[in-house]
Protein backbone atom coordinates (compact mmCIF):
# COMPACT_ATOMS: atom_id res chain seq x y z
CA UNK A 1 0.00 0.00 0.00
CA UNK A 2 1.10 3.84 -0.96
CA UNK A 3 0.12 6.13 1.79
CA UNK A 4 1.02 9.91 1.60
CA UNK A 5 0.84 12.29 4.51
CA UNK A 6 0.65 15.57 5.11
CA UNK A 7 3.46 16.06 6.83
CA UNK A 8 3.81 19.61 7.15
CA UNK A 9 3.24 19.50 11.38
CA UNK A 10 5.82 16.16 11.37
CA UNK A 11 8.44 18.51 10.45
CA UNK A 12 7.87 22.20 12.12
CA UNK A 13 5.57 21.58 14.87
CA UNK A 14 6.38 20.40 17.95
CA UNK A 15 3.63 20.08 20.45
CA UNK A 16 0.53 18.27 20.38
CA UNK A 17 0.10 18.11 15.88
CA UNK A 18 3.77 17.45 15.47
CA UNK A 19 3.80 14.73 18.30
CA UNK A 20 1.15 13.06 16.98
CA UNK A 21 2.21 12.98 13.55
CA UNK A 22 5.47 11.77 14.29
CA UNK A 23 4.40 8.92 16.88
CA UNK A 24 1.75 7.33 14.24
CA UNK A 25 4.34 7.38 11.38
CA UNK A 26 6.76 5.95 13.54
CA UNK A 27 4.61 3.10 14.73
CA UNK A 28 3.01 2.60 11.13
CA UNK A 29 6.24 1.63 9.97
CA UNK A 30 7.17 -0.48 12.92
CA UNK A 31 3.85 -2.52 12.82
CA UNK A 32 3.23 -2.33 9.22
CA UNK A 33 7.06 -2.00 7.03
CA UNK A 34 5.38 -3.65 4.46
CA UNK A 35 3.84 -0.38 2.83
CA UNK A 36 5.39 3.03 1.57
CA UNK A 37 5.08 6.21 3.58
CA UNK A 38 5.69 9.19 1.86
CA UNK A 39 5.83 12.75 3.69
CA UNK A 40 4.55 15.43 1.68
CA UNK A 41 6.18 18.99 2.86
CA UNK A 42 6.32 22.23 1.97
CA UNK A 43 9.52 22.63 4.39
CA UNK A 44 12.31 20.74 6.57
CA UNK A 45 13.54 20.96 9.48
CA UNK A 46 17.14 19.82 11.40
CA UNK A 47 15.16 19.58 14.95
CA UNK A 48 16.40 16.16 16.49
CA UNK A 49 12.50 14.51 16.71
CA UNK A 50 12.18 14.53 12.56
CA UNK A 51 15.54 13.07 11.98
CA UNK A 52 14.50 9.57 11.77
CA UNK A 53 12.05 10.35 8.82
CA UNK A 54 15.13 12.17 7.03
CA UNK A 55 17.26 9.03 7.93
CA UNK A 56 15.51 5.95 7.46
CA UNK A 57 14.63 4.71 4.04
CA UNK A 58 11.16 3.25 5.36
CA UNK A 59 10.49 7.41 4.50
CA UNK A 60 10.32 8.87 1.52
CA UNK A 61 10.11 12.64 1.47
CA UNK A 62 8.51 14.99 -0.86
CA UNK A 63 8.55 19.03 -1.37
CA UNK A 64 7.70 21.45 -4.03
CA UNK A 65 9.83 22.11 -6.92
CA UNK A 66 9.61 25.30 -6.56
CA UNK A 67 7.05 27.76 -5.65
CA UNK A 68 4.94 28.59 -3.15
CA UNK A 69 4.76 25.77 -0.33
CA UNK A 70 1.59 26.78 0.83
CA UNK A 71 0.01 26.71 -2.07
CA UNK A 72 1.63 23.74 -3.05
CA UNK A 73 0.31 21.98 0.21
CA UNK A 74 -3.38 23.14 -0.38
CA UNK A 75 -3.71 22.42 -4.69
CA UNK A 76 -0.63 21.47 -6.49
CA UNK A 77 0.30 18.84 -4.02
CA UNK A 78 -2.85 16.88 -6.09
CA UNK A 79 0.20 16.35 -9.06
CA UNK A 80 2.89 14.98 -6.84
CA UNK A 81 0.54 12.71 -4.92
CA UNK A 82 -0.84 11.13 -8.49
CA UNK A 83 3.27 10.48 -10.22
CA UNK A 84 3.90 8.48 -6.89
CA UNK A 85 1.01 6.54 -7.30
CA UNK A 86 -0.40 7.43 -3.73
CA UNK A 87 -3.55 4.87 -3.04
CA UNK A 88 -4.44 6.54 0.11
CA UNK A 89 -3.92 9.96 1.41
CA UNK A 90 -4.46 10.69 5.15
CA UNK A 91 -4.39 14.72 6.47
CA UNK A 92 -2.95 14.48 9.62
CA UNK A 93 -4.11 18.25 10.89
CA UNK A 94 -7.42 18.78 9.90
CA UNK A 95 -6.74 19.66 5.97
CA UNK A 96 -6.53 18.00 3.07
CA UNK A 97 -5.68 19.37 -0.35
CA UNK A 98 -8.42 21.05 -1.98
CA UNK A 99 -9.97 18.68 -5.14
CA UNK A 100 -8.15 15.36 -4.34
CA UNK A 101 -11.44 13.90 -4.63
CA UNK A 102 -11.15 14.46 -8.25
CA UNK A 103 -8.25 12.35 -8.29
CA UNK A 104 -9.24 9.18 -7.45
CA UNK A 105 -7.05 9.13 -4.19
CA UNK A 106 -8.61 7.60 -0.97
CA UNK A 107 -8.41 10.03 1.58
CA UNK A 108 -8.71 10.28 5.87
CA UNK A 109 -8.22 13.21 7.74
CA UNK A 110 -7.70 13.65 11.43
CA UNK A 111 -9.60 16.33 13.19
CA UNK A 112 -7.64 16.29 16.36
CA UNK A 113 -10.45 19.62 17.81
CA UNK A 114 -13.02 22.08 17.09
CA UNK A 115 -11.80 24.75 19.82
CA UNK A 116 -11.86 27.39 17.39
CA UNK A 117 -15.99 26.69 17.66
CA UNK A 118 -16.43 25.58 21.10
CA UNK A 119 -14.88 28.26 22.30
CA UNK A 120 -14.07 31.14 19.71
CA UNK A 121 -13.24 33.81 22.32
CA UNK A 122 -9.47 32.18 22.44
CA UNK A 123 -8.85 32.78 18.66
CA UNK A 124 -9.08 36.17 16.56
CA UNK A 125 -11.78 36.38 13.98
CA UNK A 126 -9.55 35.77 10.75
CA UNK A 127 -8.10 32.71 12.20
CA UNK A 128 -11.56 31.20 12.92
CA UNK A 129 -12.84 31.90 9.44
CA UNK A 130 -9.41 29.86 7.68
CA UNK A 131 -10.14 27.24 9.94
CA UNK A 132 -13.72 26.51 9.80
CA UNK A 133 -13.43 26.76 5.64
CA UNK A 134 -10.61 24.41 5.89
CA UNK A 135 -11.94 21.81 8.52
CA UNK A 136 -14.99 21.97 7.28
CA UNK A 137 -13.99 21.11 3.65
CA UNK A 138 -12.31 18.29 4.95
CA UNK A 139 -14.55 16.94 6.96
CA UNK A 140 -17.33 16.79 3.99
CA UNK A 141 -14.67 15.61 1.43
CA UNK A 142 -13.03 12.67 3.00
CA UNK A 143 -14.17 8.87 2.41
CA UNK A 144 -13.48 8.73 6.54
CA UNK A 145 -12.57 11.08 9.08
CA UNK A 146 -10.49 9.99 12.37
CA UNK A 147 -11.41 11.94 15.67
CA UNK A 148 -9.23 11.28 18.62
CA UNK A 149 -12.07 11.15 20.84
CA UNK A 150 -15.24 10.94 21.42
CA UNK A 151 -15.85 14.40 22.46
CA UNK A 152 -14.15 15.93 19.09
CA UNK A 153 -16.79 13.73 17.18
CA UNK A 154 -19.58 14.82 18.83
CA UNK A 155 -18.41 18.00 17.74
CA UNK A 156 -18.01 17.14 14.57
CA UNK A 157 -21.43 15.91 14.26
CA UNK A 158 -22.42 18.87 15.86
CA UNK A 159 -21.13 22.07 14.24
CA UNK A 160 -20.57 20.06 10.36
CA UNK A 161 -23.19 17.97 10.42
CA UNK A 162 -21.03 14.91 9.38
CA UNK A 163 -22.50 11.29 9.38
CA UNK A 164 -21.86 9.22 12.65
CA UNK A 165 -20.98 6.08 10.37
CA UNK A 166 -18.20 8.43 8.11
CA UNK A 167 -16.25 9.57 12.05
CA UNK A 168 -13.80 6.96 13.58
CA UNK A 169 -12.73 7.82 17.08
CA UNK A 170 -9.53 6.39 16.96
CA UNK A 171 -7.14 7.85 20.33
CA UNK A 172 -3.67 9.20 20.45
CA UNK A 173 -1.08 7.09 22.19
CA UNK A 174 2.29 8.86 23.07
CA UNK A 175 6.21 8.66 22.46
CA UNK A 176 7.44 4.97 23.34
CA UNK A 177 9.52 6.48 25.59
CA UNK A 178 7.34 7.29 28.38
CA UNK A 179 6.70 3.54 28.59
CA UNK A 180 9.55 2.84 30.37
CA UNK A 181 10.66 3.71 33.57
CA UNK A 182 13.78 5.79 33.93
CA UNK A 183 16.44 4.28 36.61
CA UNK A 184 16.69 6.64 39.88
CA UNK A 185 20.53 7.74 38.96
CA UNK A 186 19.55 9.03 35.73
CA UNK A 187 16.45 11.00 37.11
CA UNK A 188 18.59 13.01 39.34
CA UNK A 189 21.18 13.68 36.77
CA UNK A 190 18.25 15.20 34.84
CA UNK A 191 16.76 17.08 37.53
CA UNK A 192 20.43 18.09 38.43
CA UNK A 193 21.39 19.34 34.69
CA UNK A 194 17.90 21.26 34.25
CA UNK A 195 18.21 22.56 38.13
CA UNK A 196 14.77 21.19 38.98
CA UNK A 197 14.40 20.28 42.64
CA UNK A 198 13.81 16.96 43.99
CA UNK A 199 9.90 17.49 45.25
CA UNK A 200 7.89 20.05 42.52
CA UNK A 201 4.51 19.86 40.27
CA UNK A 202 4.41 19.84 36.81
CA UNK A 203 2.99 21.59 33.95
CA UNK A 204 2.85 20.44 30.39
CA UNK A 205 1.44 21.97 27.59
CA UNK A 206 1.22 25.79 25.81
CA UNK A 207 0.86 28.61 27.72
CA UNK A 208 -2.34 29.67 26.80
CA UNK A 209 -5.52 31.25 28.24
CA UNK A 210 -7.54 28.23 27.35
CA UNK A 211 -5.11 25.83 29.38
CA UNK A 212 -5.69 28.24 32.17
CA UNK A 213 -1.69 28.19 33.68
CA UNK A 214 -2.64 31.37 35.87
CA UNK A 215 -5.18 30.16 37.38
CA UNK A 216 -2.58 27.49 38.61
CA UNK A 217 -0.22 29.99 39.82
CA UNK A 218 -3.11 31.54 41.54
CA UNK A 219 -3.94 28.21 43.36
CA UNK A 220 -0.50 27.97 44.48
CA UNK A 221 -0.33 31.20 45.99
CA UNK A 222 -3.40 30.11 47.99
CA UNK A 223 -1.62 27.01 49.35
CA UNK A 224 -0.07 26.40 52.98
CA UNK A 225 3.57 27.83 52.84
CA UNK A 226 5.30 24.11 53.57
CA UNK A 227 2.94 22.63 50.39
CA UNK A 228 4.07 25.36 47.62
CA UNK A 229 5.85 23.31 46.15
CA UNK A 230 7.86 24.49 42.80
CA UNK A 231 6.01 24.69 39.84
CA UNK A 232 7.57 23.67 36.18
CA UNK A 233 6.73 24.85 33.38
CA UNK A 234 7.49 22.88 30.09
CA UNK A 235 5.98 24.62 26.93
CA UNK A 236 5.45 28.23 25.97
CA UNK A 237 3.72 31.06 25.24
CA UNK A 238 3.14 34.59 23.85
CA UNK A 239 0.78 37.28 25.07
CA UNK A 240 -0.82 35.24 27.90
CA UNK A 241 2.49 34.04 29.15
CA UNK A 242 3.69 37.47 29.63
CA UNK A 243 0.43 38.11 31.55
CA UNK A 244 1.11 35.27 34.14
CA UNK A 245 4.92 36.38 34.34
CA UNK A 246 3.70 39.48 35.21
CA UNK A 247 1.62 38.30 38.10
CA UNK A 248 4.58 35.91 39.47
CA UNK A 249 6.31 39.56 39.56
CA UNK A 250 3.79 41.56 41.23
CA UNK A 251 3.05 38.78 43.58
CA UNK A 252 6.71 37.57 44.57
CA UNK A 253 6.42 34.22 43.06
CA UNK A 254 9.16 33.78 41.00
CA UNK A 255 10.61 31.31 43.47
CA UNK A 256 7.88 29.25 43.06
CA UNK A 257 7.62 28.96 39.13
CA UNK A 258 10.54 27.68 36.34
CA UNK A 259 9.45 28.08 32.60
CA UNK A 260 10.94 25.34 30.24
CA UNK A 261 10.33 26.90 27.24
CA UNK A 262 12.55 24.72 25.23
CA UNK A 263 13.14 21.35 27.32
CA UNK A 264 15.19 18.35 25.62
CA UNK A 265 12.79 16.14 24.84
CA UNK A 266 14.90 13.25 25.90
CA UNK A 267 14.53 14.48 29.79
CA UNK A 268 10.24 14.74 29.77
CA UNK A 269 10.10 10.88 30.73
CA UNK A 270 12.40 11.36 33.69
CA UNK A 271 10.97 14.97 35.22
CA UNK A 272 7.74 13.22 34.55
CA UNK A 273 8.63 10.51 36.58
CA UNK A 274 9.99 12.75 39.11
CA UNK A 275 7.13 15.11 40.07
CA UNK A 276 4.19 14.36 42.58
CA UNK A 277 1.82 15.09 39.66
CA UNK A 278 0.81 16.57 36.82
CA UNK A 279 -1.67 20.03 37.04
CA UNK A 280 -3.52 19.99 33.34
CA UNK A 281 -6.08 22.59 34.15
CA UNK A 282 -7.27 23.30 30.75
CA UNK A 283 -10.63 24.20 29.82
CA UNK A 284 -10.66 22.91 26.58
CA UNK A 285 -8.91 19.78 24.84
CA UNK A 286 -9.06 17.70 21.90
CA UNK A 287 -7.56 14.58 24.09
CA UNK A 288 -4.89 16.11 26.33
CA UNK A 289 -1.74 14.11 25.76
CA UNK A 290 0.33 14.97 28.67
CA UNK A 291 -2.70 13.37 30.31
CA UNK A 292 -1.18 10.13 29.01
CA UNK A 293 2.03 10.74 29.50
CA UNK A 294 1.29 11.28 33.15
CA UNK A 295 -0.29 7.95 33.41
CA UNK A 296 2.68 6.00 31.85
CA UNK A 297 4.78 7.98 34.38
CA UNK A 298 2.98 6.37 37.65
CA UNK A 299 1.99 10.16 38.88
CA UNK A 300 -1.37 11.42 39.42
CA UNK A 301 -3.31 13.77 37.53
CA UNK A 302 -5.18 16.38 38.75
CA UNK A 303 -7.35 17.73 35.42
CA UNK A 304 -11.14 19.70 34.65
CA UNK A 305 -13.78 17.49 34.22
CA UNK A 306 -14.51 19.11 30.44
CA UNK A 307 -14.49 17.98 27.00
CA UNK A 308 -12.44 15.00 26.66
CA UNK A 309 -10.25 15.61 29.30
CA UNK A 310 -12.16 12.67 31.58
CA UNK A 311 -11.39 9.98 28.60
CA UNK A 312 -7.94 10.66 28.79
CA UNK A 313 -7.43 10.60 32.53
CA UNK A 314 -10.03 8.22 33.24
CA UNK A 315 -9.83 6.81 36.98
CA UNK A 316 -6.09 8.08 37.16
CA UNK A 317 -6.89 11.65 37.62
CA UNK A 318 -8.36 13.80 40.13
CA UNK A 319 -11.20 16.34 38.54
CA UNK A 320 -11.27 19.87 39.51
CA UNK A 321 -13.25 23.01 38.59
CA UNK A 322 -10.48 25.20 36.44
CA UNK A 323 -12.50 28.09 36.81
CA UNK A 324 -11.44 28.29 40.90
CA UNK A 325 -7.90 28.88 42.12
CA UNK A 326 -9.78 27.38 45.68
CA UNK A 327 -10.72 24.23 44.14
CA UNK A 328 -7.38 23.18 42.24
CA UNK A 329 -5.47 24.11 45.28
CA UNK A 330 -7.00 22.01 47.10
CA UNK A 331 -7.24 18.78 44.92
CA UNK A 332 -3.12 19.32 45.35
CA UNK A 333 -3.50 19.39 48.90
CA UNK A 334 -5.43 16.36 48.48
CA UNK A 335 -2.70 14.34 46.50
CA UNK A 336 0.06 15.89 48.53
CA UNK A 337 -1.25 15.06 51.59
CA UNK A 338 -2.98 11.71 51.54
CA UNK A 339 -0.89 8.78 50.36
CA UNK A 340 -3.58 6.47 49.49
CA UNK A 341 -5.64 8.40 47.25
CA UNK A 342 -2.17 9.44 45.48
CA UNK A 343 -1.36 5.80 45.45
CA UNK A 344 -5.05 4.40 44.12
CA UNK A 345 -5.54 7.17 40.78
CA UNK A 346 -1.86 5.95 40.47
CA UNK A 347 -2.74 2.25 40.22
CA UNK A 348 -6.01 2.67 38.23
CA UNK A 349 -4.11 5.22 35.57
CA UNK A 350 -1.63 2.28 35.48
CA UNK A 351 -4.01 0.23 34.60
CA UNK A 352 -6.65 2.50 32.39
CA UNK A 353 -3.79 3.87 30.27
CA UNK A 354 -3.69 0.63 28.50
CA UNK A 355 -5.89 0.92 26.42
CA UNK A 356 -3.95 3.82 24.46
CA UNK A 357 -1.20 1.60 24.14
CA UNK A 358 0.52 1.91 20.64
CA UNK A 359 -0.20 -1.75 18.96
CA UNK A 360 -3.86 -0.76 19.76
CA UNK A 361 -3.84 2.87 18.00
CA UNK A 362 -2.09 1.86 15.02
CA UNK A 363 -3.78 -1.23 14.81
CA UNK A 364 -7.01 0.67 14.05
CA UNK A 365 -5.62 3.60 11.90
CA UNK A 366 -4.27 0.48 9.85
CA UNK A 367 -8.10 -1.37 9.80
CA UNK A 368 -9.45 2.23 8.90
CA UNK A 369 -6.99 2.60 5.52
CA UNK A 370 -8.17 -1.00 4.72
CA UNK A 371 -11.49 -0.42 5.17
CA UNK A 372 -11.34 2.59 2.70
CA UNK A 373 -9.50 1.35 0.03
CA UNK A 374 -12.05 -1.47 -0.05
CA UNK A 375 -14.93 -0.08 0.42
CA UNK A 376 -14.81 3.60 -0.64
CA UNK A 377 -17.00 5.85 1.32
CA UNK A 378 -18.58 4.99 4.06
Amino acid sequence: MKIGFDAKRLFRNFTGLGNYSRTLLRHLAEFYPENEYHLFTPALSDHAEVLPFLENERYKVHRPAGGNGAYWRSFGVKKDLKKSGIELFHGLSHELPFGIQKTGIRTVVTIHDLIFKTNPEFFPWVDRQLYDLKFAYACRKADAVIAISESTKRDIVRFYKIPEKKIEGIYQTCHERFYEKTDEATRRAILKENDIPSEFLLYVGAVNERKNLLRLVQAIELLPKNLQLPLIVVGNGGAYKKKVEQYIAEKKLGHLVRFFPKMNFAHLPAIYQSAQMLVYPSFYEGFGIPIIEALYSSIPVITSPFSSLPEAGGPGALYIDPTEPADLADGIRQLLEDSALRQDLITKGGTFVQKFGKAEVTGAVMNLYKKVLENGKF
